[in-house]
């Protein structure tokens, strides 16, 4: 038995009620990212820089020196660039190496890598080939592992995480043609009937879903009798009669992802496949996504080394003017950027990760934050070294060897790269998803003030309780150990780095001060304003990744390695990140987006249309978004599982 599927209709504020409904409510354990944006500077919690066990250590790197040489030996990119597909036996050897189990638990098959180390690997595999880090995070830090590992049965990880680690490939269905950020409006349903539930919908930027095994899907289940409904998770054989992947999508990077659309057409689902309750899907999801958000910095360390192995040796050999071009200044400064954010960037990756594994914080925002930082200058990285190499960044690999050049695939890792803004949370989003967390004290205490539902009572006993909360709490904000001379003195070595870390401290303060002033402006037009919260968000990182890169810093002081040179490239980079936290202080109330919003009415309206006269537009024919209306499949079958 099946209910036919329609698109739900929901208005902003349901959106928002369901995306509230799935956020982890409780704060049980401390947050390094959290104290910051309420004007803590709790160094305390990050230093000294946490570290993995010796056996952990001892495991990873053995892994990782056997996947460096597969890297080497088994991988060629240039193939999977030409050929937009990741060949079968690279696949395979993959499997055998053990790399679809590095965080699966070595009892059921896999090799029981950290966090710190299993983002080691995806580093190193997505800097031989992007698309092949896509396919091993996409599998592992969202795929069926993931959501298990944190909320399945114990038969059902007896049944699954086998399989996982060594021969089966899976993938995360979420999004939908006509539904990315707003799972409210998931389409796709799973209706009950006897033992099983039917599902029928279409997903959309299936990452693994042409070549995978298993899938999570998410789909919403009606209410009715016995059943309390909502958006549930399910774990779904991709070879099922019924699931039809109907495209294999291409995109402007990472040709070898195997991204395609699956359409579910009267799937039966075992009931015993569920993961969790009905209606914790998406609480599933943004669980899983805490930890498995930090794979995607991870590779763009890895984009950053390269970009920096790249700079300097083109550098040194290319001369302009009698002197190599990195001595001119106008691209030694594009250098020194690139060496500078890659330390801080690893230094962000790794702290959150150890961070993870000894599972003594909550870093939820600080993986947030990673992957917002992370995305957004890996790209700049990228776009700075294509700058560098000039004419020959614009040109492919491929056509450089022709003419007798190294083949250096620099404009494929900008465009490769490109999308980690969007993935798994787009900048924007993650602006918001942060934005919340970074104000839920001041929701928690007074959001009943601003909500326009809540009686003149529930109003009343609102503000009692944040009068309590503000007399305590805004007093310190005045002063602190910033502006102390002498605080943070350990970080003074053979380059003081204690300025830097007591900037953050009163930066800090001044953030908080300025939510504070914004919340009390335009309390409940605050979650409109997102120019300003996502500039709120941007400080945080930066001051997040100034932290991170003083205690790296010190910590590879402390142990001996490259201690002189770490701490002159976290200096580069605080004072680097401190130009950028000025002026994005200084946007917070200086800043066009009053009138950009007139201008977008505008341009909606057809005020602008004038403007758009003298072009002509070379795209093709068809509705912006596809059909998805539930039905049999009219497509051939693309799916091609590797065996």
């Amino acid at each position: 038995m099946s209910a036919t599927p329609h698109k739900p209709t929901v208005t902003e504020r349901e959106a928002r009620q369901v995306a509230e409904a799935a956020r982890e409510q409780d704060w049980r354990k401390p947050s390094f990212a959290k104290e910051l944006f309420l004007g803590r500077f709790r160094l305390d919690l990050i230093h000294p820089h946490p570290m993995p066990s010796d056996e952990a250590s001892q495991r990873g790197e053995e892994f990782l020196a056997k996947l460096r040489d597969f890297c080497e030996t088994k991988i060629d990119s240039a193939r999977i660039e030409r050929e937009a597909r990741i060949p079968d036996e690279t696949i395979d050897g993959l499997k055998e190496l053990g790399a679809l189990g590095m965080k699966i638990d070595t009892k059921y098959g896999g090799l029981g890598l950290t966090q710190v180390y299993y983002n080691k690997a995806l580093a190193l595999v997505g800097s031989a080939n992007p698309a092949i880090g896509a396919l091993l995070s996409a599998h592992q830090s969202i795929g069926v592992p993931q959501p298990l590992k944190i909320f399945g049965t114990q038969e059902q990880k007896d049944v699954f995480l086998p399989r996982c680690a060594r021969t089966d490939i899976s993938a995360f269905l979420l999004t939908e043609p006509d539904v990315g950020s707003d799972p409210a409006r998931l389409a796709t349903t799973a209706v009950p009937d006897g033992d099983d539930y039917v599902l029928d919908g279409v997903k959309l930027w299936t990452t693994n879903g042409v070549v995978a095994d298993l899938l999570v899907v998410m789909a919403r289940v009606p209410k009715s009798e016995g059943h309390k409904g909502g958006i549930t998770a399910f774990v779904v054989e991709a070879g099922s009669e019924g699931i039809t992947v109907e495209n294999r999508n291409a995109f402007m990077g990472l040709r070898g992802l195997e991204n395609g659309v699956t359409r579910f057409h009267q799937v039966r689902v075992p009931a015993a496949n569920r993961i969790g309750a009905e209606g914790a899907g998406l609480k599933i999801a943004l669980t899983t996504l805490n930890t498995g958000r930090l794979s995607l910095p991870a590779m763009c360390v890895g984009a950053g080394k390269w970009c920096l192995k790249i700079a300097r040796e083109w550098s040194a050999a290319r001369e302009q003017w009698g002197k190599p071009v990195a001595l001119h200044e106008a691209v030694g400064a594009k250098i020194s950027f690139i060496a500078a954010t890659t330390f801080a960037l690893e230094a962000v990756v790794d702290l959150s990760s150890q961070m993870a594994d000894e599972d003594r914080n909550d870093i939820r925002i600080e993986a947030a934050l990673a992957k917002l930082y992370g995305s957004e200058m890996g790209c700049l990285m990228a776009d700075e070294l294509v700058q560098i190499r000039g004419g020959r960044g614009f040109e492919t690999a491929a056509s450089l060897a022709a003419r007798g050049e190294r083949a250096v695939p620099a404009e494929q890792i900008l465009r490769d790269l490109r999308i980690n803004r969007i993935f798994e949370g787009s900048t924007e989003i993650m602006h918001l998803l942060i934005a919340r967390e970074a104000v839920d004290a001041h929701l928690s205490v007074a959001g009943d003030l601003i909500d326009p539902d809540k009686s003149l009572s529930d109003k009343a006993k609102a503000g009692a309780n944040a009068g309590v909360f503000y007399a305590k709490w805004l007093p310190k904000l005045v002063a602190g150990p910033g502006q102390l001379p002498r605080s943070y003195h350990e970080f003074n070595q053979q380059v003081d780095l204690s300025p830097h870390l007591r900037y953050v401290e009163r930066s800090a303060r001044k953030l908080a001060r300025s939510t504070f002033y914004a919340m009390s402006r335009w309390q409940g037009r605050m979650e409109t304003k997102q120019g300003f919260l996502g500039r709120i968000v941007d400080i945080g990182a930066e001051l997040f990744a100034m932290s991170a890169a003083c205690v790296r810093a010190e910590h590879l002081r402390a142990t001996g390695e490259h201690g002189r040179e770490a701490y002159q490239l976290a200096d580069a980079f605080c004072r680097q990140s401190r130009i950028r936290v000025e002026e994005l202080f200084g946007r917070l109330w200086s800043n066009t987006d009053d009138l950009d919003r007139k201008v977008v009415k505008g341009v909606l309206s057809g005020t602008y249309t004038w403007l758009e006269e003298g072009v002509v537009d070379p795209s093709g024919e068809g509705p912006w978004i596809a059909d998805a209306t539930p039905g049999a499949s009219r497509k051939e079958n693309v799916r091609r599982p590797i065996r």
